[in-house]
């Protein structure tokens, strides 16, 4: 086994996923402090322009696993194909980003490889004994449990996006290893025809930097369009509140909260939202909170970074244009 990190580098419709490249900056984090290099594995189709993209980032190696057959995600030829490169590269420490890809391909991989697996993490540190010890969240954002590795084999975890920064700065070129693609008669049992996101065109709330959320105040499906409308203009996705979702303004695919989604954007914007705990509970973690909403005793303002008490009618379109003038 060497001492090298290697990531799993999501890719949609031919760009990478920006929480792939942040767990790329925790790979180099952890690499230099195993002794080891960064290694990335890429799996699907024209990879070429995307293993350039790698350079920039500071990965010494990337394994390309490419065939038309991959085109597409699918859980079963995707989980077979990171298990041939993981043999191929043989790293100490395997991560990837705990988007819904990682969800779903993580456990697949780790039994395949017999390698222990943590997922959604947010604090990686290396033991004395080389071991890999982690922090995931539990109890929703109440509490962290920390969970130590066993340093004899491989070690896999997820990590959460928006957790660290983006990689750059790099210009070394890295080495190319080809890891060939191995059909398999069973392959046809599952064939992923479409991938949809419920979302439609925007982000999804867990992996975007900026997150503007809407609650019950605005009182009808028509006026999001106001959120949106922020949203667009901060290149941010749009999350709602449950009460805002219960009342068919928006889908349950956008509810964060504890019976919906947990974020940890770098930026939190809570238009009309009192600050229910539940509400709370899936999004305390964002880095900085903005809160707007005419009701200065709003639970939400105990937890914001930055308060507006203001018509959130009246308020947020101006922010908009602000905005607009500040990027334009």
């Amino acid at each position: 086994m060497t001492k090298d990190v290697l990531v799993f580098v999501e890719q949609r419709d031919g760009k990478i996923l920006p929480a792939a490249m942040q767990a790329i900056s925790t790979a180099a984090m952890l690499a230099g402090k195993t002794g080891g290099r960064v290694a990335a594995a890429l799996i699907g189709s024209g990879l070429a322009p995307l293993a350039d993209q790698l350079d920039a980032a500071g990965v010494a190696t990337t394994y390309l696993c490419e065939s038309d057959a991959l085109a597409k995600y699918n859980a079963v030829t995707y989980a077979r194909s990171l298990a041939s490169i993981i043999q191929k590269a043989d790293p100490q420490i395997v991560l990837l980003a705990a988007s819904f890809m990682g969800r779903d391909l993580a456990p697949r991989v780790a039994v395949r490889v017999n390698a222990g697996l943590a997922t959604d993490c947010v604090e990686f540190d290396i033991e004395g004994n080389g071991a890999l010890v982690v922090r995931r969240p539990i109890y929703n954002g109440k509490a962290t449990s920390k969970v130590h590795f066993n340093a004899g084999r491989v070690q896999m975890a997820s990590v959460r996006p928006n957790t660290f920064a983006m990689p750059g700065g790099a210009t070394s070129k890295a080495e190319r290893v080809s890891v060939p693609f191995n059909a398999d008669a069973g392959d046809a049992r599952q064939v992923t025809k479409e991938i949809v996101r419920t979302g439609g065109a925007e982000k999804d709330v867990t992996e975007a930097a900026i997150v503007v959320s809407g609650g019950r105040s605005l009182k009808s499906e028509e006026n999001f369009k106001i959120i949106f409308d922020l949203a667009h203009a901060l290149d941010a996705a749009v999350g709602a509140s449950r009460a805002a979702c219960d009342a068919g303004y928006q889908p349950h695919s956008r509810q964060v909260g504890l019976t919906g989604k947990t974020v940890t954007p770098s930026l939190y914007v809570a238009c009309g939202i009192s600050g229910a705990i539940q509400h709370l509970a899936g999004m305390r973690g964002s880095r900085r909170i903005v809160a707007i909403n005419s009701d200065p005793e709003a639970p939400i303002f105990k937890v914001a970074d930055y308060g507006v008490v203001a018509d959130l009618f009246t308020f947020v379109p101006l922010l908009t244009e602000e905005v607009k003038k500040v990027k334009h």
